[in-house]
């Protein structure tokens, strides 16, 4: 059967045919001993809260170019007709975005997570318009991906400082140690961008406000509940998520083909290795 084109990729799937799939969604800790980038205790954080926040990776001026960038991009997917979430699978359409996914810094911090052999194979932008309403309710986002084992991690990229303010995300820490968890289809009183709601989450860790100024990181595990209230500020809240797995991670439904190499190789041959698309 041949891959589907990019476009046809679905940025959010059935979560009942998704539930008939065989996967392990139990979290797997990091065991490395001597990161490169990332601190012995930064390691240690990931494992034990699941997250790390306060990566720089791109320089002032380098992050406003990107948001000049951006700011482009999104005038051309809004005047087609989409909105400001809308721009998804976006690193095999957009060869500047492709740059990011590969960035050699980002690449360093994921690979310190994941290991050598790191596929990267999602990329989409999160832009909370100023006093848009929209809220991201709790979730996780392994139960949203054909993937088995949960080794996922997004690294999560500040376009615009996000900030309580401005809606920044939000993590319940240490949440990614209970498994896969129970959802209920998202009422449309929320507001919600995804479509699935996880309720009574402080049963399950402390809140923490995952605030960074732009061109900064964070990384968390595809366990981890997190979500964010809606931006009622003047300020836009733009992020790009970026997701990275190790290529022992298998893709149902042809998410492979979304793949690209951007450390090592993958052994198995399962994922794709896109090119960098020639559209900016």
């Amino acid at each position: 059967m041949s891959a589907p084109a990019p476009t046809e990729f679905k940025a959010v799937l059935d979560p009942t045919e998704l539930s008939k799939l065989p996967r392990d969604l139990n979290f797997h800790p990091v065991r490395n001993d001597s990161p490169k980038v990332l601190t012995k205790d930064q390691i240690e954080q990931f494992n034990r809260e699941g997250y790390v926040a306060g990566l720089r990776v791109y320089s002032t001026t380098e992050i406003a170019s990107l948001r000049q960038y951006f700011d482009e991009l999104l005038a051309k997917v809004i005047a087609a007709g989409g909105d400001s979430y809308s721009i998804s699978s976006a690193h095999l359409k957009y060869g500047r975005v492709w740059d990011i996914v590969t960035n050699a810094k980002i690449v360093a911090c994921v690979r310190d997570l994941l290991g050598e052999n790191v596929v990267g194979w999602g990329s989409h932008f999160f832009c909370k318009m100023p006093r848009d309403g929209k809220q991201v309710a709790w979730h996780q986002d392994s139960s949203y991906w054909p993937l088995t084992p949960s080794k996922a991690v997004t690294a999560w990229l500040a376009i615009d400082d996000a900030d309580v303010e401005n809606a920044c995300m939000r993590f319940v820490s240490g949440s990614h140690h209970h498994g896969a968890m129970t959802f209920r289809p998202s009422d449309p009183k929320e507001h919600n961008v995804l479509n699935q709601t996880i309720e009574n989450v402080e049963q399950y860790g402390h809140f923490v406000d995952d605030c960074l100024k732009a061109g900064e990181i964070s990384l968390h595990s595809d366990l981890l509940l997190h979500g964010s209230n809606a931006n009622m500020s003047d300020r836009r809240r733009c992020g790009l998520t970026l997701r990275y797995a190790p290529a022992d991670v298998h893709a149902y439904m042809d998410w492979n083909q979304k793949g690209v190499w951007v450390s090592g190789s993958d052994p198995s041959g399962h994922w794709s290795n896109r090119p960098r698309p020639t559209a900016e």
